[in-house]
């Protein structure tokens, strides 16, 4: 039997891989890389699932991070900076400094593509203009961003090369700004009407360990938050508000040691960039940690991923079963009836059931299953229930029998019950409370055998 769940697994992940490629072949895709991990021996690894992915089909556009690199370059020249609402203060000796640091990152990351045999591209697509003067501080060679030239931009990704952008901008007049790496992701992301943006970044990961996690978010086997709508991104923002952002841009503060503090609020602040963007027309935003090997096409290619998406919407949710989702929901329930959970069920009774069954889907997959079966004496039942293993730790299972329940109500249903030999913890959990044989309908009450000794749970609604 184990060797049926493994297959299984396999299979699904399968399955999953070439839902994914055939889903997002042509999508835009934007990734911020931190230059931490450019700095680290994962980065070959990084590069080459980015030529993979590449290779899939998709269209990549790379923003390499250069913090780092312009710390370390200006303190070797002497020269002070400070941060201010997440842009960088310098004088006009600094500037040299910067760009020849962007330049180097962005040159190492083309290398590397080459030595995939990717071609990659640097350009100066980003029109910047000054930061200026506000409340009296002078922003001095910070910069934002102006315009991007999208047309030079599309046609470079037409002829099947990668773009890569420097933080820096240049003014009409060709003066040189230092820009904010995240924002310039975003706002490429933004412009392009990307279907994915990405930031890589060490240590990346929104679990119950840093952060407040609204009991309406689920998480994953590992503890992470994998995925959130826009409404339960602003829950949980509320919930972890005033972890170390700045208050003027929300941009991380840069510190001297990466400790939990920085982390939580470079996170928040990413998640917040994040927000923006699929405000914005962006589909999904995601925040992977970057120290995890093969974290990018996990995320890619997979209903959970690896890290933490945002999303708009047409990624998941309840809706009834049609007739084409009956093999993915047999699929679903197989390895409970293995398990003795549930009954089998064949194609043709959940072809006569169609109406009243119900499924969970993440992107075009089916991950869940249930069905509300009435009956005389106004009662109903709720059977057939099933969660994918790979998501039953997100709150799928509580919310189709929350979602039947309400079903329930609006037929004004008296009762509905449940009958289970392994399950009862749960659904007692779910506010079911045990009650009597005798108490089944007795059309229900006929199809019950002592030798399955199912055990029935009830929740009264009227």
């Amino acid at each position: 039997m184990q060797d049926d769940i493994v297959r299984h697994v396999k299979a699904e992940q399968i399955r999953s891989v070439i839902r994914y490629m055939r889903k997002f072949k042509n999508a835009v895709v934007v990734i911020y890389l931190d230059d931490e991990l450019i700095d680290s021996p994962l980065f070959p690894g990084h590069i080459r699932d980015i030529c993979l992915i590449h290779a899939t089909g998709l269209k990549v556009l790379l923003v390499p991070g250069s913090r780092h690199h312009i710390d370390s370059m200006l303190s070797d020249a002497g020269i002070s900076w400070k941060i201010k609402d997440g842009s960088r203060l310098t004088d006009e000796q600094a500037m040299p400094i910067i760009k020849n640091a962007a330049f180097d990152v962005s040159n190492t990351v083309m290398t590397a593509l080459a030595g995939e045999h990717i071609t990659a591209v640097i350009g100066n697509w980003v029109r910047a203009r000054a930061k200026g003067v506000l409340d009296g501080v002078d922003y001095g060679t910070a910069g934002e961003i102006d315009k991007l030239e999208l047309e030079s931009i599309r046609t470079v990704l037409e002829n099947g090369f990668i773009p890569i952008f420097p933080c820096i901008g240049w003014s009409i007049t060709g003066r040189p700004y230092n820009i904010s790496s995240l924002q310039l992701a975003q706002q490429i992301a933004v412009h392009l009407k990307a279907d994915k943006l990405f930031y890589i970044l060490p240590h990346a990961e929104i679990t119950k360990e840093l952060f407040v996690i609204p009991e309406t978010i689920g998480l994953s086997a590992d503890g992470c938050v994998p995925s959130m709508n826009l409404e339960e991104l602003e829950e949980f923002i509320s919930a972890n508000d005033g972890s170390g952002t700045d208050a003027g841009t929300n941009m991380p503060v840069p510190s001297a040691a990466a400790g939990d503090d920085d982390i939580k609020g470079r996170i928040l602040s990413l998640l917040q960039l994040s927000e923006q963007a699929c405000r914005n027309g962006v589909n999904r935003a995601h925040i992977i940690n970057g120290t995890l090997d093969g974290s990018l096409p996990c995320e890619i290619f997979s209903d959970l991923g690896s890290g933490t998406m945002i999303y708009t919407n047409n990624y998941g949710g309840i809706r009834p079963m049609k007739q084409e989702d009956i093999p993915g929901v047999l699929r679903v329930m197989n390895p409970f009836v293995k398990k003795g959970i549930l009954l089998q069920r064949t194609s043709r009774q959940l072809m006569q059931q169609l109406d009243d069954y119900i499924v969970y889907e993440l992107d075009g997959g089916i991950r869940a299953c249930a069905a509300l079966h009435t009956y005389s004496g106004n009662q109903a039942e709720i059977a057939g229930v099933a969660v994918d293993e790979t998501c039953a730790h997100i709150g799928i299972g509580p919310k189709i029998i929350s979602y039947l329940i309400d079903r329930a109500n609006s037929r004004k249903i008296a009762s509905v019950f449940v009958l289970t030999t392994q399950t009862s913890d749960w659904f007692e959990k779910l506010g079911f409370v045990h009650d009597d044989i005798s108490s089944l309908p007795e059309k229900r009450r006929e199809l019950w055998t002592p030798v399955r000794n199912s055990k029935v749970f009830r929740i009264k609604l009227h």
